[in-house]
């Protein structure tokens, strides 16, 4: 699916943001991807389109959005960052060959025992799971 320009200039000023053609351009690749790259790999994606936008752009754009919450950003076991565009609470799977990475809707996955943790307050659970993808996602 095409996001345009309007659609992707209304979503960011609905969260406040000046929409820069540097930031649409970010916008209409990350928001709207089920994939979770990495700043380097969206730099490198959004050039296709827009060959002159710096790292630091993209970089900066990409924390902006996850700072308004139009993204979420995770760190996984590498130091890695990538960023989410499903901000929905979930968990993930990670393809231990691929480095593909899921998301797994939060009801599709029970844990229990939370509640016994002693001195703990637990206000949230991500659970990251790995392995390998038998016939894509599920």
């Amino acid at each position: 699916m095409v996001h345009d320009a309007l659609h992707i200039t209304e979503l960011l000023r609905a969260e406040g943001i000046q929409p820069s053609a540097q930031r649409v351009a970010v916008a209409r690749y990350v928001l709207f991807t089920d994939d979770h790259p990495t700043a380097d790999q969206v730099w490198s994606e959004v050039r296709r389109d827009f060959p002159v936008i710096s790292r630091a752009t993209v970089y900066n754009t990409l924390n902006l959005f996850a700072e308004k919450g139009l993204l979420q950003s995770h760190s996984f076991d590498d130091g890695a960052g990538v960023f989410d565009a499903n901000t929905e609470p979930h968990h993930h799977f990670i393809d231990e060959e691929t480095g593909r990475i899921v998301d797994i809707p939060i009801d599709r996955l029970r844990v229990s025992g939370i509640h016994e943790l002693e001195g703990l307050d637990v206000d949230d659970v991500r659970v990251v799971l790995r392995g390998r993808l038998k016939d894509g996602p599920r």
